[in-house]
């Protein structure tokens, strides 16, 4: 209440009257800002004009120097929005800042064109905002590997995992056999898994590397015979070039790389080369490394930094841009707080306009937050993966199929209607 009287210093005392039913609408889209004017009874014309108006944006840009901030800044404000930047701009005391604007998407689409007109590289910096925009409220779309089709824009995707590894955290030696591995695959199907993702090598906290014939060998015969049981995509976990395209070749449709392309260099050549769907993952260092004091100075800049980069490098050597899917690393290289950070900004990462993965199924920070162990985490994979849906996840990678598509499609029907 007295963050209210501060914040609203008109806030009347008392009670009042309610006879006009007034209350704050929750608008996440353009599509339900029109519904909402049109339930008023607002004419096309008018549709076009207020929706933009209706939808309030913050965005912010990295590394400005104080000449782009100052212009920026005022621009913004002859807009009707509000830039925030660095103190030390005023006093050339700094070189360069990073900037926060704040307004509606008209007033933002209004700055972008003044920008336009710009010294200072401020034309390219209009094309980047107008960029984050347009990515951020796209509507999702269909995907193509192979012969399969995935239609995003229709619900949720559930990616099973299938871990062929004597020592994965959750399921370590459980389908080491071929036989055990491809009945878990078609079961994971039945369950309606949309995807199955194949890796040969663990890459829990702490293990160790498998070598490149160990690791063909345990994925190869399983790709191969589960490709002809069932009609689905199955990914391959690897960041191997080698192991990647013996997996292609056997029949798989995806490579999900969760090195996001450092270890694996020629990866994107081999994804442009076949057309398959590729996943480029965040991870701090190596899975030998990666949760030996993780630190960020700002987690997701740095993860939406790292992700734009290496799928620009996807993007140069020809993959298309509708292959491309990311994923911020869920528990790799990052803290309890650092996940948990991730899962509440997941929306930013919209703004790069690519596909969203999110695997969060029985890792570590769900443990640690209900002092549960691994395999009594289903609960807590539960309430990230509907999370995630809410937050604009279009695929979900699980242990625990059966369980997840339901999750899923319920929480589908609340978001997407």
């Amino acid at each position: 209440m007295l963050l209210a009287k501060k914040l609203y210093p008109l806030l009347i005392e008392g009670e009042v009257e309610l006879s006009h039913n007034v209350r704050v609408l929750i608008l996440n889209s353009q599509g339900d800002i029109r519904n909402a004017l049109k339930e008023v009874g607002v004419d096309s014309k008018g549709l076009k004009i207020m929706a933009p108006k209706a939808i309030f944006r913050t965005i912010k840009l990295e590394g400005l120097d104080a000449r782009q901030a100052n212009v920026l800044k005022q621009e913004m404000l002859s807009c009707g929005g509000e830039a925030a930047i660095s103190k030390t701009v005023y006093d050339l005391t700094k070189e360069c800042t990073d900037a926060i604007l704040m307004g509606t998407i008209a007033q933002l689409v209004r700055l972008c064109k003044k920008l336009m007109r710009q010294p200072f590289g401020l034309e390219m910096i209009s094309k980047e905002i107008g960029n984050a925009l347009k990515n951020y409220d796209i509507k999702t779309h269909v995907i193509k590997t192979g012969k399969f089709e995935l239609d995003l824009s229709e619900r949720t995707h559930i990616m099973g995992i299938l871990n062929v590894t004597p020592d994965s955290f959750s399921d370590g030696g459980s389908y080491l056999d071929t036989a055990a591995a491809i009945s878990r695959g078609i079961s994971m199907v039945e369950e309606g898994a949309d995807i199955i993702d194949i890796g040969g090598e663990s890459s829990r906290p702490g293990a160790e590397g498998v070598g490149l014939r160990e690791e063909i060998e345990r994925v190869v015969p399983v790709i191969k015979e589960l490709a002809c049981e069932i009609d689905c995509p199955i990914s391959i976990d690897t960041y191997k070039t080698e192991v990647a395209e013996r997996a292609l070749e056997a029949g798989a449709a995806i490579v999900n790389d969760i090195s996001g392309l450092r270890m694996g260099k020629e990866i994107p050549e081999l994804v442009a080369k076949t057309g398959t769907l590729l996943v480029i993952m965040h991870m701090q260092g190596t899975p030998q490394t990666m949760q030996k004091s993780p630190h960020y100075e700002c987690v997701m800049g740095e993860i939406m930094s790292f992700l734009r980069i290496q799928a620009e490098v996807a993007l140069k050597a020809g993959v298309q841009k509708d292959k491309i899917i990311i994923d911020p690393g869920i528990g790799f290289g990052k803290t309890r707080e650092h996940n948990l950070e991730i899962m509440r900004k997941i929306p930013e990462l919209k703004s790069l306009g690519y596909s969203i993965l999110m695997g969060t199924s029985r890792k570590s920070f769900i443990g640690t937050t209900l002092g549960l162990p691994v395999e009594d985490r289903l609960e807590g994979t539960a309430a990230t993966v509907a999370y995630s849906i809410v937050q604009g996840a279009n695929i979900v990678r699980v242990h625990d199929v059966k369980e997840m598509v339901r999750v899923a499609r319920m929480t589908d029907a609340m978001v997407r209607g």
